[in-house]
């Protein structure tokens, strides 16, 4: 029998490494203290399901997380809308690509690890005895998802990278026969599809709550339409640029094909409406509420009034929805998991340093006591449309100061709540999804599991220069730069009693969620300008894709009603290139804090132009007695914006290229000699 090795590429020659694992999962390393030998291991379930476990243990891997503070997930603070203001000059420096080769490289190693295990899980589970055949099915499902998820996570962080012989590498060859070129960006993507639909077909429709964070069909074809969407995207598809063609593997062929493929749109969408037609998802909603519940639950902002969608019940229109709650509780921890229909794939409750938990932790102001160095741009901000549909002002333009309204204060009032006393009125009537995403000048933060003697419980936070939350001589890095700060995430009865001590609901580190795959489905139709028919993920049947107004406008809409908006217009629809505007945006606000539009500007080729335009905010240099001039934009010279190509991937570090001779560096990248 051959012996076999899957490491990150070529690690090692050992058949079993010491693998180190979250305190979550146990280690498979001690199965082999008693000198167990393969077949042992996987005869036994309750080893078979621990080796398995430490499988999923590699998702919870540092830069493996979906997720969670910069410590772990920087990517999610590196595009044009989030920022952060403390850890030195860590953010400038990733924003200013001081970073070198050898940086935040543990996702390489940690993924690579996963896919070795898996694929000796996968040769090696049929020869469980304990485990009725529907089980084995089901698990190896499991850990062919994992593997082909891994091999996914890695394809999007790094572009093109070698995909392993099925059964591993024969340790007995001499050093230079393990190495392995990187394969081409399509068949990395077509790989990855193909074993996600192999997974699907023999994985489960749901998990019991125990094993909720297990993978489903649900979350098998979701990635396999994710990952469509990013090979038919203009980075990888049809890409004739410079910097395409000088990504090539060791013998000069091409990584990223040069010919555009529009059938690529129609596999995305196809992908995606697999999912929608397992019927097993939906938006999640918030019922109407009458009358305020207390108040961090006040009555329904109700949207202006519509003919057609005001009085109609949702996914048709919002009448019997609560736009805000209905957003908000998706990510505050509101939520049980298992209750939570719109999620497909979900790592549960982070636990490791950097978590969700952490992430809130940054973003709460000092006052209530946070970190307070979570924040977005003006940009960000002013692309939430306003309640009935409208742009704010000047969306798109360079100088936000463009169009902007005259400052008003006001004093709340039924037009502009949920505002309070003292909060300009140019955060009135705005959507829902803003007022559940971004803590702006003057908004509330609920509180209620602080002691009732630090009256917090409902703590009004201003940014002036000179306030607790303001930028303040005494802690130059905590304030929130642009005077505008993150709520997402947040629920009411969270509290920091400090920031060792947290009194709230746990917050669960989403991957996958119902309203991305309508997004994605609606994107994919778009781009279509021929019809199309698509084997199913069981090869039995086809799904037939074209560019079907009526299909978009069916499942984008459930998006937009579920935020209080209108739909979009007929014209919209009709016009390809206004269409593409439209979604952009729409996914930059719904999936805001996701770790999705670092990505996003990547794959679109729009990074060029959306992360190096300037970075506007309050006046945080302004007194309270100055609140005409904090409201007026500056320029935020401390949040630094480029972008050079060679920050479409990241680098393969200079160990790996070491280890392997055939392994070549991403364009504009050094290599190790």
């Amino acid at each position: 029998m051959k012996k076999i090795i899957y490491s990150s590429i070529i690690a090692g020659c050992a058949f079993i490494i010491s693998l180190s694992s979250c305190a979550d999962y146990l280690d498979v390393e001690y199965i082999f203290k008693d000198q167990q030998d393969i077949e042992g291991t996987f005869a036994s379930k309750d080893y078979s399901e621990q080796w398995l476990a430490d499988v999923y243990s590699r998702l919870s891997d540092g830069e493996n997380v979906i997720v969670a503070s910069k410590g772990h997930q920087p990517f999610n603070f590196l595009a044009d809308d989030m920022f952060f203001g403390d850890r030195g000059s860590t953010y400038e420096d990733l924003k200013n690509c001081k970073y070198n080769e050898n940086d935040r490289q543990g996702s390489w190693n940690s993924c690579y690890e996963g896919i070795r295990n898996a694929s000796t899980f996968i040769h090696n589970i049929d020869k469980n005895v304990e485990m009725t055949p529907i089980e084995i099915l089901d698990n190896k499902a499991q850990a062919r998802f994992l593997r082909a998820y891994y091999y996914w996570m890695l394809l999007r962080k790094y572009g093109p990278i070698p995909i392993l012989d099925d059964e591993g590498l024969d340790h007995t060859l001499a050093y230079e026969a393990l190495a392995r070129p990187r394969n081409t960006y399509l068949e990395c993507a077509e790989f990855i599809a193909s074993e996600m639909a192999l997974a699907a077909k023999d994985l489960l429709d749901t998990r019991t709550s125990r094993e909720i964070a297990r993978a489903t069909k649900g979350a098998a074809l979701a990635v396999r339409a994710r990952v469509y969407l990013y090979a038919a995207s203009p980075l990888f598809n049809g890409n004739s640029d410079t910097w395409a063609s000088q990504l090539t593997d060791h013998s000069g062929r091409a990584l990223i094909s040069a010919q555009y493929n529009e059938e690529l749109w129609a596999k995305a969408a196809a992908a995606a409406k697999e999912v929608i037609d397992l019927q097993v998802y939906r938006i999640h909603t918030a019922p109407f509420r009458a009358e305020d519940q207390g108040q961090s639950y006040p009555k329904t902002m109700i949207p202006p009034y519509h003919p057609q969608y005001s009085n109609a019940s949702f996914p048709d229109g919002w009448k019997d929805i609560d736009p805000f709650e209905s957003y908000r509780e998706v990510f505050n921890g509101a939520l049980p998991i298992t209750s939570n229909s719109e999620m497909i794939f979900s790592r549960g409750v982070n636990t490791n340093s950097e978590d969700i938990t952490i992430m809130l932790l940054h973003q709460t102001p000092r006052s209530l006591n946070g970190w307070n160095t979570h924040g977005v741009s003006l940009k960000h901000a002013n692309t939430y449309y306003m309640n009935d549909g409208s742009d704010f002002h000047a969306y798109g333009k360079s100088d936000p100061r463009e169009g902007r309204p005259e400052y008003e204060l006001t004093a709340d009032s039924e037009e502009c709540r949920p505002l309070s006393s003292g909060v300009s009125k140019e955060y009135a009537g705005r959507e829902a999804r803003f007022y559940a995403s971004i803590a702006y000048n003057g908004s509330i933060w609920e509180c209620e599991n602080a002691p009732e003697s630090e009256n917090k419980k409902y703590s009004q936070v201003f940014y002036w220069r000179g306030s607790q939350d303001g930028k303040l001589s005494t802690a130059p890095g905590f304030y929130i730069r642009t005077g505008l700060g993150i709520k997402k995430f947040n629920h009411p009865r969270d509290y920091f009693y400090s920031s060792q001590s947290f009194s709230g609901f746990p917050k669960v580190d989403i991957d996958i969620r119902y309203a991305e795959i309508l997004l994605i489905y609606a994107e994919a139709l778009n781009e279509l300008n021929a019809s199309y028919s698509i084997p199913n993920y069981l090869g039995n049947a086809s799904i037939e894709v074209g560019r079907n107004i009526s299909e978009m406008s069916k499942y984008m809409s459930q998006i937009r009603f579920r935020a209080g908006l209108v739909d979009l217009s007929n014209d919209v629809y009709a016009n390809p290139t206004a269409f593409r505007k439209a979604l952009k945006r729409e996914r930059q606000l719904e999936l805001f804090a996701e770790t999705h539009r670092y990505y996003d500007l990547r794959r679109w080729k729009d990074a060029a132009i959306e992360e190096t335009m300037p970075v506007w905010g309050c006046n945080m240099n302004m007194t309270e007695a100055q609140k005409e001039q904090f409201h007026m934009p500056v320029l935020v010279p401390s949040l630094p914006t480029i972008f050079i190509d060679k920050m479409y991937l990241w680098p393969l570090s200079h160990d790996e290229l070491r280890r392997n001779k055939k392994l070549t560096q991403n364009p504009g990248w050094t290599s190790y000699d």
